[in-house]
């Protein structure tokens, strides 16, 4: 996605939050955050858009649009600077923490006068929350929760935006004269869900002149350190990126040294002391000697250890060595495996595509089936009826075909209700070629009332796949609090896959939840969940969980042949 977008995204959403907080027009806002949301999945950069450009994005108008022209000019809307001067600098900290919202940041500092994480905390020790309207016990656990997840989530960020600046360095510093190899390593190449810094590494004869090439790239805003063997800087995003030049012939053992966790080094370290060898980012030697023995690939150094090469997804000291001494490694699923995308949605409900649009990304993509899967009625903001779902489907079957090697899927994503309940009955559900239900509300409810819910869904026979099943939100929202063994019991039990939501905000099932659920027999859909066209390449994200989780291409419905997978998703079928 490009950068501009992103920033006039985050602009726009603000601004919106700003209407909110001051009381202004609901409408006002929401149009604010629909443009907001269409522009930020534009696939075209919108800093190369004229008027003219704007005004053909969904939800853009023109005096949207223009504002958005102010920006991309001048670095800032007189609009959204007069409304930051009407709130206090300590409301816009405090609207960053997750579950708290906008409305109650404002209440907040006008009745308790709370403009800070500290004194709100402080607030919440001594109950003075309780006394406000909309304030109680619960929105205390609430809010504790949200400044947790703010304080965890640090200097981290999200996977995407992390990989859009290694891959850009990457690329130019491949071009760099001396230049033999480059590549990411750390928790990056581990695709772990939040990135603390991207570690890049270079093989090279002389070092010089790629540090130079290093420090002097258009991202750099700040040279942190600039040293022989390692120069750090921080972008124009605030990430830090520490860069290391390998000799050549020490790429191997370099690339293993820098990804894997501190613990699976370790492990790894432990097995060269065995065989009574030394590893380091230069190589494996000789105790006694010091005699270099292999450098240049990680799977030779892997090899003298007794071990296959280790994919860097599994290198979390999560048994990984001990399965690889015993030659009982999976075979992990890739991105080359899948040949469609199960969750996907377009401007029909909350999408910023049209149907055609992205249909057409979806072939260029080569996969074999593709679903379309817009909310049901149930979630009121998106205003879907029978008829407007049956119209679809038909512009759906007339689609089908137009690309010969892609067929595609009438779906839809149901809201599973307080009860358990879903959007439409049985007779209706079964038109559909298959359905996702995911949790949208209620996500306060009790273990066991949330345990309840989920199972219920499970054992509906339309239901197929159970979307984003915490329906966590990283950093912003955590999961909920239900018996996800239980869940997941049931889930092999009635036939029912857990998806992986590949979006960098949801990663939904994550790696660990992955790895309890597969244990219990539990099958998988790693889908996009995408809103725009631009969300599709996510699929990437999600692959990088599944081989977090461990997971086969035999453990994931998307990646078995479409008449398989119609099976599957037939009720009976499972």
């Amino acid at each position: 996605m490009a950068r501009p977008n992103e920033e006039v995204e985050a602009l726009l959403q603000e601004y919106a939050d700003l209407v909110t907080i001051t009381g202004g027009d609901a409408y006002k806002a929401r149009a604010y955050e629909k443009a907001a949301r269409a522009i930020g999945g534009h696939h075209a950069d919108v800093s190369r858009l004229d008027l003219k450009g704007l005004l053909a994005i969904p939800g853009v108008g023109k005096s949207i649009a223009e504002k958005v022209l102010e920006y991309l000019r001048t670095g800032h809307v007189a609009m959204v600077e007069e409304a930051r001067a009407v709130i206090p600098a300590g409301v816009r900290e405090l609207i960053a923490i997750p579950m708290l919202g906008p409305k109650k940041a404002m209440l907040l500092y006008e009745e308790l006068h709370i403009s800070s994480v500290d004194q709100l905390l402080d607030a919440v020790h001594e109950h003075k929350l309780r006394d406000l309207k909309g304030f109680g016990a619960r929105t205390e656990e609430n809010i504790l929760h949200g400044i947790a997840l703010l304080q965890q989530a640090g200097g981290r960020i999200l996977i995407d935006a992390a990989m859009d600046v290694a891959e850009q360095i990457t690329a130019e510093l491949s071009e760099a004269g001396g230049c033999e190899r480059c590549a990411y390593a750390g928790s990056l190449r581990r695709m772990r869900e939040t990135i603390g810094d991207v570690d890049i590494l270079v093989a090279a004869d002389s070092s010089a002149p790629l540090m130079e090439a290093f420090t002097a790239l258009p991202v750099t805003a700040e040279v942190i350190a600039h040293g022989e063997k390692k120069t750090s800087i921080r972008t124009t995003k605030g990430l830090q990126v520490d860069l290391r030049v390998l000799p050549p012939d020490a790429w191997g053992a370099g690339l293993l040294y820098f990804t894997g966790s501190k613990a699976h080094n370790i492990r790894v370290r432990e097995l060269a002391v065995r065989h009574k060898y030394k590893l380091s980012e230069y190589g494996l030697f000789h105790v006694k000697s010091g005699k270099k023995i292999v450098s240049a690939t990680e799977e030779e150094i892997y090899a003298r250890l007794g071990l296959p090469w280790i994919p860097p997804t599994l290198r979390e000291d999560r048994g990984e060595i001990a399965a690889g001494l015993r030659d009982e490694l999976p075979e992990l699923v890739t991105e080359d495996d899948i040949r469609g995308d199960l969750h996907t949605h377009t401007d029909l409900t909350d999408g910023v595509a049209p149907l055609e649009a992205m249909v057409e990304a979806a072939a260029r993509r080569g996969y074999a089936y593709y679903a379309v899967t817009d909310h049901a009625p149930n979630l009121y903001m998106q205003r879907m009826t029978d008829a407007k779902i049956l119209a679809q489907r038909e512009r759906v079957r007339a689609l089908d075909g137009k690309h010969r090697r892609m067929r595609l899927l009438h779906g839809t994503e149901l809201n599973i209700g307080p009860d358990g309940d879903l959007d439409w009955p049985d007779e209706f559900l079964a038109g559909f070629d298959l359905c996702v239900a995911s949790v949208h509300s209620h996500f306060n409810q009790s273990r066991d009332e949330l345990t309840r819910r989920l199972i219920r869904a499970c054992e509906n026979p339309h239901v197929a796949i159970i979307g984003h099943p915490t329906t966590r939100q990283i950093g912003k929202r955590p999961g909920i609090d239900a018996d996800f063994d239980a869940v997941f019991e049931a889930c092999a039990r009635t036939g029912t896959a857990l998806e992986i939501n590949s979006h960098p905000q949801r990663l939904d099932l994550c790696d660990e939840d992955v790895l309890r659920a597969k244990r219990y027999g539990v099958k998988f859909a790693v889908s996009t969940d995408a809103h725009s066209v631009t969300h599709l390449p996510y699929m990437r994200y999600g692959v990088g969980t599944a081989q977090r989780g461990w997971l086969t291409k035999d453990d994931v419905i998307n990646t078995w042949p479409l008449q398989k997978l119609r099976r599957f998703l037939r009720p009976g079928g499972r």
